[in-house]
């Protein structure tokens, strides 16, 4: 509810005379509020969820329908799927500020007071009784499900203290220690990874779904909590394996799976969204697009590769860090050179391993190749998936003709740009090439460079031409002969570590 400038009523009386009626606030539920909130801006045509990327027409009208629904609801997916960044965006469809009798630990409502101490205060004070307001943001609790939070974290606790600093009886209502679920009354409580929750766990929060209230430690005193509880899980923790007891499932209303962006154009936007790409004044930093492409399919590749395991996915985490290690390459060798300018270069994607092989768990097959090899073949067909893009039906027969008649080229990754587009210039076609690329004539020399060793990266990713570590790229029948000739001394080293 917006109030615009005008100031907040500070006591019980003034709120009654104000926008916050009694009728209103008594009687509106927070699962009213934000079906009501949701359907002014879906009446407006306002983003309900700014920064959510591809799942316009997927995830979020099925969230839409669980809050018009006043469903507690649950997304089902992978990680990296944007789960927690989601359902903190539902923050927005609350109120701007929301009164609360000030000083209560569980936000209690002014008019609908449910703990002993604000009851008693509200008798004795009457319209004087001192009111606060709660902001969006704290009228949202999130809670990281592991298997040792107890029952006390989530729902409360006897507290010998309070009970002593007080001089009450145990057995008083006033000696409660009020857990996670009762402080996000009035508001919407998460929790992370539902399955990995203790049993008893979730047995706790039948009687908060269904009918909306909590005992703390056998009071005889019920809590009629108002509260909107949304969960996130893995679907292989949510099924197959059993961690999520059969009622808890029965009193979800929604259960919405979430998914990876289903193209790459959505992958590079949520990419350039996340990925720290303003690195300041340092150097300066252009990424071209081919690198941006060629980042976000191998994420793409990885997740349909039969090496990596599916159960446990590929997080959009994994383009979003890549790219950040890519500049963070071509900041170094621009700074190592003395230049002004940093475009990555694919030989920056290979200096990005760390940042993919933490991110994919193998399948047996991929475990006997190994996280490395995995990833540079991921990398080697993410490149030749975007030359093709870019170079179909392009006629680059005179740059393989110059590697057949016997040139070869090896860059050294921290020589200069100049340097380096002097030794690109020497072969016949190649830089003229880049105009593919949208590249023109007087583009700075590190653009150029990485243009001119994207197409020999994807020509060697076509086997057109080869490459190896020691002698850089060449012809691919002398790439194939030195590997064949390197073979038995290969099979030696292996026979020797056996």
């Amino acid at each position: 509810m917006t109030q615009g400038r005008d100031p907040l009523p500070a006591t019980l009386g003034a709120l009654r005379q104000s926008a916050f009626c009694e009728n209103r606030i008594a009687s509106r539920s927070v699962k009213d509020e934000l079906r009501e909130n949701l359907a002014g801006m879906l009446q407006r045509g306002e983003a309900l969820f700014p920064g959510i990327v591809g799942y316009e027409d997927t995830v979020v009208p099925q969230v839409v329908n669980a809050i018009l629904s006043r469903h507690n609801f649950i997304l089902l997916g992978l990680r990296g799927q944007a789960k927690t960044k989601l359902i903190r965006k539902l923050t927005a469809l609350l109120d701007e500020a929301t009164p609360y009798i000030a000083g209560c630990e569980i936000h209690d409502n002014p008019y609908r007071p449910i703990c002993r101490r604000c009851r008693a205060l509200v008798e004795e004070l009457g319209d004087h009784t001192p009111i606060a307001y709660l902001t969006r943001e704290q009228r949202y609790v999130e809670k990281l499900a592991t298997p040792d939070v107890t029952i006390a974290d989530m729902i409360g606790d006897i507290d010998p203290i309070k009970a002593a600093r007080g001089g009450h009886d145990l057995a008083n209502e006033l000696t409660v220690h009020y857990g996670l679920v009762p402080r996000a009354n009035r508001g919407i409580f998460a929790i992370n990874e539902l399955p990995d929750l203790a049993g008893k766990i979730q047995v706790g929060l039948f009687n908060i779904m269904q009918e909306g209230d909590v005992q703390i430690k056998g009071y005889p005193v019920r809590l009629p909590l108002d509260v909107m509880l949304v969960f996130t899980a893995n679907p292989e923790d949510y099924t197959a394996r059993g961690k999520i007891i059969t009622p808890l499932k029965d009193r979800i209303g929604s259960e919405i799976r979430t998914h990876y962006p289903a193209s790459a154009e959505d992958g590079m936007a949520i990419t350039r969204q996340e990925a720290w790409l303003d690195r300041g004044a340092l150097v300066e930093a252009r990424v071209p697009a081919y690198i941006r492409e060629v980042v976000e399919h191998l994420a793409f590749l990885a997740r349909e590769d039969k090496r990596v395991d599916k159960r446990s996915g590929v997080s959009q985490r994994l383009p979003i860090t890549v790219l950040e290690n890519v500049i963070s390459n071509a900041e170094r060798r621009a700074l190592v050179a003395g230049e002004t300018l940093a475009v990555p270069r694919i030989l920056d994607i290979y200096a990005a391993l760390p940042s993919i092989t933490g991110k994919i768990e193998l399948e047996y097959e991929g475990e006997l190749k190994g996280g490395d090899h995995v990833a540079r073949e991921l990398i080697r067909a993410a490149v030749g998936k975007v030359y093709s893009q870019y170079f179909e039906g392009v006629n680059v027969a005179q740059i393989v003709q110059w590697f057949e008649l016997g040139g070869t080229l090896r860059l050294d990754e921290n020589a200069g740009s100049e340097t380096a587009v002097r030794e690109l210039g020497g072969i016949q076609g190649l830089l003229e090439k880049t105009r593919a690329l949208g590249l023109s004539a007087n583009e700075p020399d590190a653009v150029r460079v990485s243009a001119g060793e994207f197409i020999l990266e994807g020509l060697w990713a076509h086997r057109r031409v080869g490459r190896s570590e020691e002698r850089g790229f060449e012809a691919q029948e002398k790439a194939r002969e030195a590997t064949c000739d390197d073979e038995p001394r290969k099979r030696y080293k292996r026979q020797q570590f056996n």
